[in-house]
């Protein structure tokens, strides 16, 4: 079944003064096509968005779109004009385009639109939030229905509830969607196809971001293999050239240009290969040791009270929150997450109850309205805020501009004003000043918007190497699925519920809970104690693949952790070694202490993920 030809980009060239950014570039956007837009920072997806919808001209090529095809446009920033409401604001575009819009058929897309979106048409923009304000940006893109509708990150600051009526949303679409997100389980929802920009040209994938590694990764292996007969190819030739010149034959002179032009274009071609493969380089997070109870809540009442309106983020509320937990924290927009972390933090106080740190606790907090950052400050400035050129990462010093390179800055950023950077390159600016030195209790709030995927990926990767306590509030879902053990669910009116296991875990006992669920029954997750939480039933459904995989490794660590322990007991037994050898008898009573923890902590985790298998092979 063919499908209508909405827009054809065909051997356009894009150059911004001397940098090429495309040459060559052909693209089709067809009716009905789900896109996925990926690249790294810098490779010109907004450039390519501008391309659409028709505001950045080529220089060279053949731009085409359908006679009357409409292209709608959801941007990163949301800009209003002062006293709209969000009813103008919305409808602010739709009415320039149609000479008489009907007030009833108004009335129908307002409810269609901003029903499910769950704003008020009514209120002022300038006293929207974060989150307000992406709903009605996404409403204006949407009420409109173009034909094809571009979303750059449409999930940043919305609640999980509404990015998954958005995923509906995109598969019922009529027309063509090409969205830009960082948001993993997002993408393999919406998508049937990828282009991926990458290194001045595009490549589509024919399926959707769910297949995208396995052919990107074959791709690359591909190229890689080509890179590697041609610097064997090239090697030969330079062979040839030192020993077969000498007669200076025309033929040879002729070779021997070939072999120079061939040798500088796989040097280039190498060097962006390479650039392209290159990776944030983040530290490797360490912990020191602290109490076993890191935090406890008890029996904390929290409420709000606004223009006689009241809410209840907690009502009775107890928690422990262990040495080691990597908790992620669900809900929507003013169901109780922040409160919970001012708590946590002192900046507010609880009605009633109590809230308790542990003491000399580190505590390191990414704030992802990012208020530590200041505009007028530099990069370097912003790292070694006590002046000098060096920072301490991990107790060893640093140059700044070498730290700054690790997370993609060059080293002339250094001297940037704050104010100058992106948004993704103020995260990574952020995450650089908080991972040098985390301390043992790391509290992200949000810490996956505006990242690309390389930075995203590095992140999921050194983050479940960090040994210390975590907090994650985030709505990406893969993310929490990839860093967290535990998930705790603020479902409003006080309402909070313990669960283990990753996002993915979390659904599936959702789904599965009784109809009618009992208040003050206790869900034990490791050795705290979790109150005025909900136990879900058990079921019948397998373990999901990362809690299996756990469980089938744990008993062998945990032999290989009594293996070591006994070793090192032998060797601190000897009463020479403290004598002869101090370091390496510091060293080892240091790693004994650390290995009988890293033994219990396992023991105990088995003992969790046992008792879940055991739930759900019994089944209730």
């Amino acid at each position: 079944m063919s499908r209508t030809l909405l827009l054809s980009v065909q051997d356009a060239h894009i150059a911004y003064a001397d940098k090429v950014l495309f040459d060559n570039l052909t693209f089709h956007i067809h009716e009905g096509d789900k896109i996925c837009l990926l690249g790294k920072n810098g490779a010109g997806k907004s450039t390519l968005m501008n391309i659409i919808t028709g505001q950045r001209d080529l220089n060279h090529g053949i731009y085409w779109k359908l006679q009357g095809a409409k292209v709608g446009y959801l941007p990163q920033d949301t800009v209003f004009k002062p006293g709209q409401t969000v009813r103008d604001y919305v409808f602010e575009q739709l009415a320039e385009s149609v000479h008489h819009p009907e007030e009833g058929i108004q009335d129908y897309q307002i409810e269609r639109i901003l029903q499910p979106l769950e704003i008020d048409p009514s209120l002022p923009m300038d006293v929207l939030s974060g989150g307000q304000l992406r709903r009605a940006a996404l409403a204006r893109a949407l009420v409109e229905e173009p034909d094809i509708l571009l979303l750059d990150e449409p999930t940043n600051h919305l609640d999980l509830n509404i990015i998954e009526w958005l995923e509906q949303y995109i598969k019922a679409y009529r027309g063509a969607v090409v969205c830009i997100s960082h948001d993993k389980k997002f993408l393999e929802n919406m998508s049937d196809r990828v282009f991926w920009l990458d290194r001045g040209r595009m490549r589509v994938c024919p399926k959707g971001f769910h297949f995208f590694d396995e052919w990107s990764t074959m791709l690359l292996e591909q190229e890689a293999r080509e890179l590697h007969n041609r610097t064997k190819a090239v090697e030969q030739e330079v062979e040839w050239a030192s020993k077969g010149v000498k007669a200076r034959r025309k033929r040879n002179v002729r070779r021997l240009d070939e072999m120079k032009e061939a040798r500088a274009q796989l040097k280039l071609d190498r060097n962006a290969f390479n650039r392209m493969m290159a990776k944030i380089e983040l530290p490797m997070l360490e912990n020191d040791p602290s109490s076993q109870v890191v935090a406890e809540f008890y029996n904390v009442h929290k409420r709000f009270v606004s223009d006689n309106h009241e809410k209840t983020v907690m009502d009775g509320f107890s928690m422990r929150i262990m040495k080691g937990d990597r908790i992620g924290i669900l809900g929507r927009n003013g169901s109780g997450k922040t409160s919970f972390i001012n708590l946590l933090l002192g900046e507010i106080k609880p009605d009633q109850g109590t809230v308790k740190l542990a003491k000399h606790l580190e505590v390191s907090y990414f704030d992802q309205q990012r208020r530590d950052l200041r505009n007028t400050d530099t990069l370097q400035q912003t790292l070694c805020p006590n002046g000098g050129q060096y920072i301490e990462v991990m107790g060893k010093n640093r140059h700044v501009c070498g730290y700054l390179r690790d997370f993609m800055f060059e080293a002339t950023d250094a001297n940037r004003p704050v104010s100058t950077l992106s948004g993704g390159q103020k995260n990574r600016l952020m995450l650089s000043r908080i991972l040098a030195n985390p301390g043992s209790f790391l509290i992200l709030d949000e810490p996956t918007n505006d990242l690309d995927m390389d930075t995203l990926d590095m992140l999921e990767e050194i983050l479940s190497q960090y040994k210390g306590t975590m907090l994650i509030v985030s709505h990406d879902r893969d993310f929490l699925d990839q860093t967290v053990t535990k998930i705790l669910a603020f479902e409003g009116d006080g309402k909070i519920e313990g669960h283990l296991g990753g996002y993915t875990d979390y659904l599936e006992t959702k789904k599965s809970q009784q109809p009618e669920t009992d208040k003050g029954k206790t869900l034990k997750v490791k050795s705290e104690v979790v109150q005025n939480v909900v136990e879900p039933r058990k079921t019948s459904q397998k373990l999901s693949y990362k809690l299996q995989y756990e469980l089938d490794n744990l008993p062998a660590n945990m032999a290989k952790l009594e293996q070591e322990i006994v070793a090192l007991e032998k060797l601190l037994n000897d009463p020479d070694l403290y004598m002869t050898k101090p370091e390496q008898f510091a060293k080892a009573s240091h790693r004994l202490t650390q290995a009988k923890q890293d033994l219990h902590d396992s023991e105990i985790r088995w003992i969790e993920l046992d008792e879940m298998a055991g739930n759900i092979a019994v089944g209730t």
